[in-house]
C-alpha cells in the first residue's frame, strides 16, 4: 500500500541513551501530532513511562530477593511467579489502554506499548480518517 494511500501515520519515538542503556524513550515532542494532543500531555505521558521503567530496573530490597529466592530454587519460582519486571511490563501496557482510550484515541493518536517492538521504539499511529481517499487507493 503506498504512503499516500495509508490512512495512519506512523511516528517512533527512539530511545533516549543520554543515561546508558536503560529503558528510557525521549520527550522530544513530535511534530506530526501538533494539533491533536497538547505538548504537555504528551510530555507528560512519556515522562512517567519513563519512570515506571527506570523504577523497574533499580536495584531494591524487592530486586535481591526475588534474585536470591530464584537462585535457591533454580529459577523453578519464577515459573509460578512475575518478576518485578514482567510486573512493570503490565503496568506500562495498562497505563497506555488507559490513556489511549481517555486521551490519545478520542484524538485520531493510539500508543503502542513499546514491548510489541521489543522496547526498542515507542509507536505512535495516527489516523488521518479525515483525509480524503486518493484516486487509485
Amino acid at each position: 500500500m503506498d504512503a499516500q494511500c495509508s490512512p495512519h501515520t506512523k511516528v517512533f519515538v527512539q530511545r533516549d541513551f543520554t543515561d546508558g542503556i536503560s529503558v528510557r524513550f525521549q520527550t522530544r515532542y513530535p511534530p506530526e501530532l501538533e494539533g491533536r494532543i497538547d505538548r504537555s500531555t504528551y510530555e507528560r505521558t512519556i515522562n512517567k513511562i519513563n519512570e515506571m521503567f527506570a523504577e523497574a530496573e533499580s536495584l531494591g530490597s524487592k530486586t535481591y530477593c526475588e534474585s536470591c529466592f530464584a537462585c535457591m530454587s533454580a529459577y523453578i519460582a519464577l515459573t509460578c511467579m512475575d518478576t518485578l519486571y514482567e510486573k512493570t511490563l503490565k503496568k506500562v501496557r495498562h497505563y497506555l489502554e488507559e490513556q489511549n482510550q481517555n486521551i490519545f484515541m478520542p484524538r485520531g493518536v493510539m500508543l503502542i506499548d513499546p514491548a510489541e517492538r521489543g522496547l526498542r521504539i515507542l509507536e505512535i499511529d495516527i489516523s488521518s480518517v479525515e483525509t480524503p481517499q486518493q484516486p487509485g487507493c
